[in-house]
Parts: C-alpha cells; sequence; structure tokens
C-alpha cells in the first residue's frame, strides 16, 4: 500500500500558515508529499520553508497561478486538483496549508487505509474537524461551519477538487461514497495575529477581483467577537505544533466576555439564528446538523 498527501501553498509565510507544520505533520505515514507550489510575491519564503524541512519524500512542483480563475474562486480546486493528479499511491491525503493532524491518529489512519484498500465499494474517507478561534483553547462549532469532511480519496476513479476546494467529487458532479474514520483535522485557518488576519481577507478578496483592479480598503484589525460562550478545548494539540503555538501574542486583543443573548456580529457562530441552530442540534440531534450540507454519501462497511 502506498500513501501518498498533497497540498497546495503559495505567499504561506507572509500570510501565517503553518506550512512546515501541516508536511511535517503527514510525514511519518506518507510515501510521498505531493506540493503545488505557486509563485508567490518577491518575499515569498515557501519554498524555502518546505525545503528546510529536509525530507525526500518531499516533491514539489512550481505553478504559475492563472489570473482568471481568480475573479471564479477557483484557483485554489485548480491547483488541488493539479497536486492530486500528481499523486501516485493508492489512497491521496489531503491537507491544506493551516490543517495539521496529530500523531494519536495516525494509526487509525494507516488502519482504515489498509482495511477499505481493497474495498472498491469505498472512495474515500471523512476526518472530524476542530476549528481553533481566536486562541489556542477555544473551538467555534457552529451551525453551517464544516464539521467532517474528505481528506483522504481512493486514487484513479476521476476525483478532482469541488468549489473553492472545500471538498471533492468525481466523474460528472458525483458525490464519493466515504466511510468515517477516527481521526481529526487540526484547522488553525482562523489563528493569525489580528493585522495579519485583516491582511488574508484583504488578499483574498484582491485575488477574487482580479481585472478589476484591488479592493480599495484599508486592512482592518480582526474581531474575533466575544470568546465566552465558547467551547474550551480539552484535549493536546499536535506536537508538531509546540514551537508555532510558542509565537501566540495576541490575547491582548481578543474580548474573553460571554455574548449577548442578540450579539451583533459579522461571525455566523454569534448570530441569534445560528446560536438557536446550534443549541438544538447538540441538545436534540446528537450534535449532527440539521439539514446541514452534505458533500458526500456516508456508507456502513
Amino acid at each position: 500500500m502506498f500513501i501518498s498527501a498533497f497540498t497546495f501553498a503559495r505567499n504561506t509565510d507572509k500570510l501565517y500558515y503553518p506550512v512546515k507544520e501541516s508536511i511535517s505533520s503527514v510525514l511519518s505515514i506518507a510515501d510521498e508529499v505531493v506540493v503545488a507550489l505557486g509563485e508567490g510575491d518577491p518575499d515569498d519564503r515557501t519554498e524555502e520553508i518546505i525545503n528546510g524541512i529536509g525530507d525526500k519524500k518531499i516533491k514539489i512542483f512550481k505553478r504559475q497561478w492563472d489570473p482568471a480563475l481568480f475573479a471564479s474562486s477557483r484557483i485554489f480546486a485548480h491547483e488541488t486538483s493539479f497536486a492530486l493528479n500528481q499523486c501516485k499511491g493508492t489512497w491521496c491525503l489531503y491537507l491544506q496549508a493551516d490543517e495539521v493532524l496529530h500523531e494519536d491518529d495516525m494509526d487509525a489512519i494507516v488502519a482504515a487505509c489498509k482495511k477499505y484498500e481493497h474495498d472498491l465499494a469505498v472512495d474515500g474517507m471523512l476526518f472530524t474537524y476542530e476549528h481553533f478561534w481566536g486562541d489556542y483553547e477555544h473551538l467555534v462549532e457552529t451551525h453551517g461551519l464544516i464539521r467532517s469532511e474528505i481528506r483522504i480519496l481512493r486514487n484513479g476513479i476521476g476525483a478532482y477538487s469541488y468549489q473553492d476546494a472545500l471538498s471533492f467529487r468525481k466523474g460528472n458532479d458525483e458525490k464519493l461514497n466515504v466511510v468515517k474514520i477516527p481521526a481529526r483535522i487540526f484547522h488553525y485557518g482562523y489563528m493569525r495575529p489580528p493585522h495579519l488576519m485583516g491582511a488574508k481577507r484583504k488578499i483574498h478578496n484582491d485575488m477574487h477581483h482580479q481585472g478589476e483592479g484591488p479592493v480599495k480598503e484599508e486592512i482592518p484589525l480582526y474581531d474575533w467577537g466575544p470568546l465566552g460562550g465558547l467551547e474550551i478545548f480539552k484535549g493536546t494539540h499536535p506536537k508538531i505544533m509546540t514551537d508555532w503555538i510558542k509565537k501566540f501574542n495576541w490575547s491582548a486583543s481578543l474580548n474573553f466576555r460571554k455574548p449577548k443573548l442578540y450579539e451583533r456580529s459579522t461571525h455566523k457562530h454569534l448570530r441569534p439564528k445560528y446560536r438557536f441552530m446550534t443549541w438544538l442540534e447538540r441538545n436534540f440531534n446528537n450534535n449532527q446538523e440539521i439539514f446541514g450540507f452534505k458533500n458526500y454519501k456516508l456508507i456502513k462497511r
């Protein structure tokens, strides 16, 4: 059995992506790691950081991002599909540059890959998400936020990245048949200093308005809103994240009060409607989304 891992990356250093930690977290189980490396800004150190990992399993494919794909929000999916198509493994394990695996889950991942290797009814495997919010002690979970998603898929089934690299489909827009396994994605996409969270938002907006010129707006300091009503993370972070987490220095910018009953916020998890739906799901629906969209077919094997 051969396991390929794959990802895409660009400007990860200046946007505070833990790309080194993400790639390193999969090296113990992957036979190769395919990286679609987009040409970044002149000060981009992504290639230097990845090469600094020093593992021969890592295969970098240098890429020029197509500006025509920016406005339609297809560039991430395009680069993800490119990386997937370079994979040689029976199974392909996908991580984005702000997603990290936990060492405690490696045995379960390998066991599942072996168990379903010859079960061709299984197209892929679901991982559960841990979304960190504001700091490394708070988790955000709300109606409408991804709770599980495909992160391993079988090679050779005609799979491709779907929407804005959200998930995967195959053939003529077919959902994949998947099994859920006891493995987690530690998602650190909301974990940046306030000025860099604001910068990331503006850069992504500019990318999606290519051809119209950059969006003219000042870069705001990001506001996570009140953290007091969020779940406290009681587990452990991946060991590979230890040094990265030590860089946390924006506690003074966070608001630890509890949200008001009718909190006005741009954040989905703070809006009354979503808070009510989340409460219903936790207390009456086994924490499963009510009318939630699923980009896969969950099967029992």
